[in-house]
């Protein structure tokens, strides 16, 4: 993982990256806040490591122009120890905020947290992203499943499709060729019996009652959406 320190004293600056590439971290180093910037947006970076003390571009400017371009996890280093300084620092962005002097083993510590969790953070997003629900039903578009109540229901390809559109656009409603053209991926030549026999099998399999369908609705003269559902 590759971390920019950012730290005008030189002393403390190869003393952190010494001691973070003995924990197989990849450092870079910057000792003003132009050369920061340039820096973070050359590469890619686990996290930063932001002293507030540093010439050109002032900690909190450094800080302002990174997290308008990333959420990386910034560890404020400073000798300024006043609560206002804290909220100020943690209020434009910072993740955590360690005052000087520190012990090394100290920021390895909040070095190792704040990326352990951006990493469960970002996992949990990408998940959630995978995943649409609609009342008991949940659908994992990365492995293509279907949930009801906890229980696999087993869709074909083209049902899982349809479901997914759906899904996908709760507020929207397709017409049977804006369907048919979706999941067969084919110009619609007026054949609706596809588009209804799929449309009749997957609400046997997803609603409570099929004959009064909740997750599949029917918009009268027009074509299908998804259910209301909380």
């Amino acid at each position: 993982m590759k971390i920019l320190l950012v730290e005008d004293d030189i002393e403390i600056s190869d003393m952190l990256k010494s001691f973070l590439m003995t924990e197989n971290f990849e450092v870079v180093t910057a000792f003003d806040g132009e050369s920061a910037c340039q820096k973070f947006l050359a590469d890619d970076y686990s996290l930063v490591l932001l002293d507030l003390m540093i010439p050109k571009k002032n900690g909190m400017e450094v800080m302002k122009a990174i997290r308008e371009k990333s959420t990386v996890p910034i560890i404020i280093l400073s000798a300024k120890d006043t609560d206002s300084d804290k909220t100020l620092g943690l209020g434009l962005g910072a993740d955590d905020y360690i005052t000087k002097p520190f012990s090394v083993t100290e920021v390895l510590a909040r070095i190792k947290a704040n990326i352990r969790r951006n990493t469960q953070y970002a996992v949990h997003a990408v998940q959630d992203e995978n995943i649409l629900k609609c009342g008991s039903l949940a659908m994992n578009t990365n492995d293509y499943s279907v949930l009801k109540n906890g229980m696999r229901i087993e869709l074909t390809a083209k049902e899982f499709e349809i479901l997914k559109l759906l899904m996908q656009n709760p507020k929207k409603v397709y017409t049977k060729e804006q369907i048919y053209s979706y999941v067969w991926n084919d110009a619609y030549l007026g054949d609706e019996n596809a588009v209804n026999v799929h449309i009749s099998r997957l609400r046997n399999k997803i609603e409570d009652d099929s004959r009064n369908p909740q997750i599949v609705v029917t918009v009268w003269g027009i074509g299908y959406k998804l259910g209301d559902m909380e």
